[in-house]
């Protein structure tokens, strides 16, 4: 069946206005613009637009010949619904599209994928109401040189009132602080549906050596919890499907698709596609930092000097050697993360995105 009214566009560098009859336009209709060439430093450039209709985002694709930490922490995707002053969607592209820590990696879920290591797909529903735009701005210090796109929508969706806006929001911590776990989302007030995150890693080699890092858990805070949270894991690993430690896999609802032992640095990710997460006043997502020792880390840390702490007691270092078993302790990392949620609004009071590149990629 076909929607009544319903029309599809593609917005690309051939017809950057989806208009109709807007493609191939140029010369003899031959392939002449399939990119946006020279994206200077500090410019932007408007990927897709409508106004004055409703409609769907179906589907984001990109490719861009750098791929490198720089240009993925520092090229910045905004989306705006509805004449929105501010973006509902505010991400480091990498980020953005599943590539953690501003490294690519092959990879497919439900909702992101990278078929080869060589481009970026979203296929996430997000609807408008009036009006839609779609920006992406070069915050590094080099020209990109080629960027390929297309965001394929329809217009003419007849969505109910009340309907839900797609939100992307990106941070990170480095270091996190001692016992304060990270925040994958901070409050957000509202009604929705928390879609999910994709979370990178990199551990503190210099300080814990190789101790494993992932003993946290998730918590998710809902409709008026303060203290303690209605929804909690048991531990990092867990909180992806796996358990005792992560490898390298991709599902469809979670995975860890970057496990670099040698460096110690993970991207990993959970969509709550099939257990939804609703919210109907506010939410708060967190993960606390806490790692493992065994019997002969224990040792290598006490002999480093350092003292750890299991919640706010500080631990026996002498007797933890001796008992030469296994034990939780707090610690700090670098930590990031792009969350994805649906909300009654097309606005969010969270924290705009840095504006410069600086202090996104260094140690990756």
């Amino acid at each position: 069946m076909i929607p009544e009214g319903v029309e599809s566009r593609w917005a690309t560098a051939e017809n950057p206005s989806a208009a109709r009859g807007g493609a191939c336009r140029s010369n003899d209709g031959r392939k002449r613009s399939p990119k946006v060439d020279g994206l200077k430093a500090g410019a932007s450039f408007t990927m897709a637009e409508a106004t004055g209709t409703s409609g769907t985002v179906r589907r984001i694709w990109v490719t861009i010949p750098n791929r490198s930490p720089k240009m993925l922490r520092g090229l910045r995707l905004d989306m705006y619904w509805d004449g929105a002053a501010t973006p509902a969607v505010s991400a480091p592209l990498g980020d953005f599209f599943c590539q953690s820590l501003g490294r690519m990696v092959t990879f497919e879920n439900a909702l992101f994928s990278s078929p080869e290591g060589r481009s970026f797909n979203c296929c996430v529903p997000m609807p408008f109401q009036s009006g839609m735009k779609i920006v992406v701005t070069n915050e590094t210090d080099e020209e990109v040189e080629m960027f390929f796109y297309e965001v394929d929508y329809t217009v003419g969706d007849v969505h109910a009132p009340g309907s839900l806006y797609f939100h992307a929001h990106w941070r990170r911590e480095n270091p996190t602080t001692i016992r304060r776990d990270f925040e994958i989302l901070p409050q957000v007030r509202g009604r929705g549906r928390f879609l999910g995150a994709n979370i990178g890693v990199v551990a503190n080699t210099d300080v814990y050596f190789k101790c494993w890092w992932g003993e946290g858990e998730v918590k998710v805070y809902l409709d008026g919890d303060t203290d303690h949270p209605t929804l909690c894991g048991t531990g990092t690993e867990d909180y992806i499907g796996t358990g005792w430690g992560q490898g390298n896999y991709a599902n469809a609802f979670q995975g860890c698709h970057l496990a670099d032992f040698d460096k110690f640095q993970y991207g990993f990710y959970r969509l709550h596609l099939s257990d939804p997460v609703y919210f109907r006043s506010d939410i708060r997502v967190t993960i606390q930092q806490i790692g493992c020792w065994d019997p002969q880390q224990i040792a290598q840390l006490h002999g480093s000097g350092l003292q750890l702490f299991q919640g706010d007691q500080p631990v026996e270092m002498a007797a933890a050697v001796a008992a030469k078993g296994y034990g939780l302790f707090e610690r700090a990392d670098d930590w990031s993360s792009c969350v994805y949620f649906y909300l009654d609004q097309a606005e969010n009071e969270l924290p705009p995105l840095p504006q410069r590149i600086e202090g996104l990629v260094e140690s990756l």
